[in-house]
């Protein structure tokens, strides 16, 4: 009994389940965000909102998702590991994941082309179509100048 009390109260924090299509999401966020060489706070905003509002997340939640997809970014040799499993996700769905990439990357209002080079490798390796992807594209560069404006 001693043991199995342990074993509950002596895990800070509960790990993700490595094939939850939310780690593979938040990883690809965080990864993207640096692709240009630096994460910026808009872009960091971004990430968190945008998985706060798809998957329903409390700021808890979202932190420690973060904090492992980050972890699981840093280990990671490409984008294989996790857009395999995405592809197995309804196609509205895999279409959310390219807005939600989009808001990251015009985030700070500007779209780097590695950025851009990376949206469209993981739009090709999860089924996103190309028009899709643009449009996705031309809406989120126009919602993020709307927003510019506007302040």
């Amino acid at each position: 009994m001693f043991e199995a009390l342990t074993r509950l109260f002596g895990k800070a924090e509960a790990q993700l389940d490595p094939s939850d299509p939310r780690l593979a999401v938040a990883a690809l966020l965080v990864h993207l965000a640096g692709v240009d060489g630096s994460m910026k706070e808009e872009e960091r905003k971004a990430i968190r909102g945008a998985l706060m509002d798809h998957y329903d997340l409390d700021e808890t939640n979202v932190d420690q998702l973060i904090k492992e997809a980050a972890a699981r970014d840093a280990e990671a040799v490409d984008f294989y590991k996790f857009t395999s499993g995405l592809t197995q996700l309804e196609m509205q769905d895999r279409v959310e994941i390219i807005r939600m990439m989009w808001s990251v990357v015009f985030a700070d209002s500007k779209n780097h082309e590695l950025e851009d080079n990376m949206v469209w490798r993981v739009a090709e390796l999860i089924g996103v179509s190309s028009r899709d992807r643009t449009v996705l594209r031309n809406q989120m560069r126009g919602k993020a100048a709307a927003e510019t404006s506007d302040q």
